[in-house]
């Protein structure tokens, strides 16, 4: 039983390449969350995409692991309150006339929210309670 739960400190991070793949596979998508006050939308989807493939790295091999559990949790909480809170309440997506597919929209990006404040929360305890290399954040 403990091999299988020590599996858990490669699923998780594993798990973020998922995000690469869309990313990477749909860049209009990635792009498309850019809200519209920053520029270059499509830098912003691959400079994405390059972090989170060095999260990746770190909390697989286990260097800077701590750095990167932390500054991952900071990008996904940033995400939350700065993309899809604004995008929940309706901003950033049109909100003139109201429809049942702008009101399913904003029930998803609320779900994407939701989503972003656990996985920073499953991120701040990796960097707590996993994490060995300590020699930026201590």
């Amino acid at each position: 039983m403990d091999k299988i739960l020590h599996s858990g400190k490669y699923i998780f991070p594993l798990s973020f390449l998922l995000y690469v793949g869309l990313h990477l596979g749909k860049p209009d998508v990635g792009a498309s969350f850019v809200p519209d006050y920053i520029p270059f939308p499509y830098f912003w989807n691959y400079f994405t995409l390059v972090c989170i493939l060095l999260f990746i790295v770190s909390a697989v091999i286990g260097k800077y692991d701590k750095l990167a559990y932390s500054a991952m949790a900071l990008y996904t909480l940033l995400m939350a309150v700065l993309v899809h809170l604004p995008r929940a309440m309706g901003h950033e997506l049109g909100t003139e006339t109201m429809t049942a597919d702008l009101a399913r929209e904003q029930e998803l990006e609320m779900v994407n929210f939701f989503r972003n404040v656990m996985v920073t929360g499953a991120l701040l305890a990796f960097a707590k309670f996993v994490a060995k290399d300590k020699r930026v954040i201590g």
